[in-house]
């Protein structure tokens, strides 16, 4: 028997793993956290399937998501990052990612950890949306809005509105399965 699933998981195995086992589900681990929110930034103007194709790429070239080794990546490590043909070779966007991982430790230094200063915006608890279908989805929300202006403000980049509202998609601080799906 088939079960039922948002409609944007469509039929590719990868994003229907993703969809059932990570998306929506809240989500503690620093590690991990500093993952999505790295992939969220290298998803920009890309589709997400793009990014889970070359997840495990990613994980080899970023040292697992360390927050502590990316953040000590240098201009060397970069140019060898930009010849890498099985992630995204955006210069932009690679060395968001090695400023970002340092403001990662910055925030993990002061809170504790990046699931203290993160998970706080909802007081612990995730939002639990009840959209009826993909388009009662919105795109952003006055709390991605101001995280992402808080997080500019640390020094953040590719951190807009949109990322993070997906990224809080993503890591189950927002679940937005639709009415109906097996997986909400």
């Amino acid at each position: 028997m088939e079960q039922y699933r948002c409609a944007w998981a469509g039929s590719d195995p990868l994003y229907i793993a993703y969809h059932d086992n990570e998306w929506g589900k809240p989500l503690h681990d620093d590690q991990k956290l500093f993952e999505f929110l790295i992939l969220e930034g290298m998803q920009a103007g890309l589709s997400w399937i793009t990014i889970l194709k070359k997840r495990d790429a990613f994980r080899e070239a970023f040292d697992n998501f360390d927050p502590a080794k990316v953040a000590r990546f240098d201009r060397k490590k970069i140019d060898e990052l930009m010849q890498n043909p099985a992630i995204i070779r955006n210069r932009r966007k690679i060395c968001a990612a090695v400023k970002n991982a340092e403001h990662y430790l910055e925030i993990q230094s002061k809170f504790g950890s990046f699931d203290k200063f993160i998970w706080s915006y909802v007081g612990n608890e995730p939002i639990i949306n009840h959209p009826k279908t993909i388009a009662d989805i919105p795109p952003t929300s006055e709390l991605s809005d101001r995280i992402s202006r808080d997080l500019k403000n640390l020094g953040f980049s590719f951190v807009g509105s949109t990322i993070v509202y997906s990224f809080m998609q993503a890591i189950g601080m927002i679940n937005d399965h639709v009415d109906g799906c097996e997986f909400k």
